[in-house]
């Protein structure tokens, strides 16, 4: 089970833990942790469930290098946590409504624009996910899936890198973002990419926009896009969330 609270992983979650938000807890009072772990993952849960938050911060302690500097509810707690201990890494589960999980990704991002957002839910439902990553949400993992992936996911989205557990990349893949069978052509071989797009792919499945690809090439915003209509149009895809999900899957995104 995902999230199993033994002693043994409360007593190992205890020990790494610097912060958790509760009334007697310092950080309720907006008074950060000492870091203690400089050059670690500092991670902040944000879940509505006390006991998915306690076995979710257990879980995440037994890593090497990742320090859980707070676990806090959604709202006005998420908010002043955001603001007070400085996570490098978000991990969020989100209500199935197709406008509050994204607005609050969004607002998590906006606060705290160099964090990474990990969305961890049992909503599977494909308009969410694509909002999700649209709103900002570099990784999504579902609480059915194995523990592997949920560490996969903190330690590539961590690295830059985006994140779709196997049990979703398709459904990802076969949502609106890929254009109707009478308006393309069979999927070809990856080897049909040129290098130069490639490197766009690369960086679409790293969340960066067009504006931050064109700075990282050293090439114009007309050419990135230029790039990008060619590689959507040879995978016959229509957004950069199926572009991000084809790329995971066919390993192109570390390449």
């Amino acid at each position: 089970m995902l999230f199993a609270t033994s002693d043994i992983l409360i007593d190992q979650a205890s020990a790494r833990t610097s912060w958790h938000q509760d009334s007697r807890s310092p950080g309720a009072r907006g008074e950060p942790a000492p870091a203690r772990h400089s050059g670690s993952i500092r991670v902040l849960v944000v879940d509505e469930k006390g006991i998915m938050r306690d076995g979710l911060c257990a879980l995440l302690a037994v890593m090497p290098g990742i320090e859980i500097v707070g676990s806090v509810a959604a709202g006005a707690d998420a908010s002043r946590a955001v603001a007070s201990l400085h996570p490098t890494l978000i991990v969020v589960d989100i209500p199935p409504l197709p406008l509050k999980g994204p607005k609050l990704i969004a607002a998590l991002k906006t606060q705290a624009p160099e964090a990474h957002v990990v969305v961890l839910s049992f909503h599977r439902e494909t308009r969410l996910i694509e909002s999700a990553l649209q709103a900002g949400a570099a990784g999504y993992v579902l609480k059915s899936d194995r523990r592997d992936d949920l560490f996969e996911a903190v330690l590539s989205v961590a690295a830059g890198r985006r994140f779709l557990s196997p049990s979703i990349r398709g459904r990802v893949l076969r949502s609106d973002g890929r254009a109707p069978a009478a308006e393309r052509t069979p999927i070809p071989s990856t080897v049909d990419l040129t290098d130069r797009e490639r490197q766009v792919i690369r960086l679409i499945a790293a969340g960066r926009r067009t504006r931050e690809i064109a700075q990282a090439l050293s090439l114009s915003h007309k050419t990135i896009e230029k790039h990008r209509a060619s590689l959507m149009r040879k995978l016959g895809l229509r957004n950069a969330s199926a572009v991000a999900a084809y790329a995971i899957a066919h390993g192109l995104a570390e390449e």
